[in-house]
């Protein structure tokens, strides 16, 4: 079978397309033949091998030739032992642990990060659900304690994280301000935002409103920029904690007031992720959350898919294409 290869860090001139064997299920275990996978944000990292990709993905070189975070596929053989699926089945998955979505064959646990898609989903739109939406999900709902009512903004508004944590808490019942370029202003409107900000003419953190939760979906901001907009009892999430962020978790860790929080979403346990994917599908399937994809790349043309997302300025999902 095709899949993508990098046995070593470095450029996205690293990334190569290789014959590699095809897997075959063990006894717990699902084949699936892949339709589509994305380029997440977190990609470019962990393959030029930065320091904290290298202590969860080889000091050396990758511990896992394959990359590939996510995927969207068919299951075409079942393990002996499996009873939650079946042939046929439309599946999509999380695999950060264990990498290898970019390929066109994968062998998955049936007790993984692995649900059935959504009904009305293309297998595209599916791909980026598992890392953009399960990730936005985790820092709104169990970082962010988001609730009813509450004023939130969302700094990056336009990305993947962020067009879906728009729709997620409008969906929670928040009132939503989005922070994007000017090209994004109306798309993020489109998703549910009641308010939007462009970051290029205006800073968020100069305009005097206050928030009950601020998520900063790209990591370019800071809880100390942004602590005079918290309410009282206001949180401050960020997808992409810094060092002097650490600092303040601790500081605001047993906090009844301001708060900075984080969670690791690709930490969370395979059971955990797999029951979020199940009420991520129900909102989809209720027509509560769709997916924006801005480009869609061959497997052959992976070294540029990862140069656009490296960039920092793809909206929604970056899809790969294994066949």
């Amino acid at each position: 079978m095709k899949a993508i290869v990098a046995t070593q860090y470095g450029s996205p001139d690293v990334l190569r397309v290789a014959e590699v064997e095809k897997p075959s299920p063990r006894e717990n275990e699902v084949l699936i033949k892949i339709h589509a996978s994305a380029v997440v944000a977190t990609d470019p990292g962990f393959r030029q091998g930065d320091i904290v990709t290298r202590l969860f993905n080889g000091l050396t070189k990758p511990k896992h030739a394959i990359p590939g975070d996510v995927l969207a596929g068919e299951i075409k053989a079942l393990g002996k032992d499996v009873s939650k699926f079946k042939t046929g089945d439309r599946v999509y998955a999380a695999c950060a642990t264990t990498q290898g979505g970019q390929a066109e064959y994968i062998c998955l646990p049936q007790d993984g990060p692995l649900a059935i898609m959504p009904a009305g989903m293309s297998y595209e739109e599916a791909a980026g659900v598992p890392d953009g939406a399960l990730g936005a999900l985790n820092f709104l709902r169990d970082a962010g304690n988001i609730r009813q009512g509450q004023k939130v903004l969302i700094n990056g508004a336009s990305g993947s994280v962020g067009t879906y944590a728009v729709q997620l808490a409008k969906y929670f019942g928040a009132h939503v301000t989005a922070v994007c370029s000017t090209a994004n202003l109306e798309l993020v409107k489109s998703l549910g935002a009641d308010q939007a900000i462009d970051y290029t003419k205006e800073d968020f953190t100069e305009r005097g409103e206050t928030y009950d939760l601020i998520f900063d979906a790209v990591g370019k901001s800071s809880y100390s920029r942004c602590r005079n907009l918290l309410n009282e009892t206001g949180t401050y999430v960020t997808s992409v904690p810094a060092p002097d962020f650490l600092a303040q978790l601790l500081l605001t860790r047993n906090s009844r007031g301001k708060k900075a929080r984080f969670v690791a979403p690709g930490l969370r346990s395979s059971a955990q992720k797999a029951k979020d994917l199940a009420f991520l599908t129900e909102l989809v399937n209720a027509g509560h959350l769709k997916s924006v994809i801005d480009r869609r790349y061959p497997m052959e043309q992976i070294g540029e898919a990862h140069r656009y997302v490296e960039a920092g300025h793809k909206k929604g999902n970056v899809v790969i294409i294994p066949a």
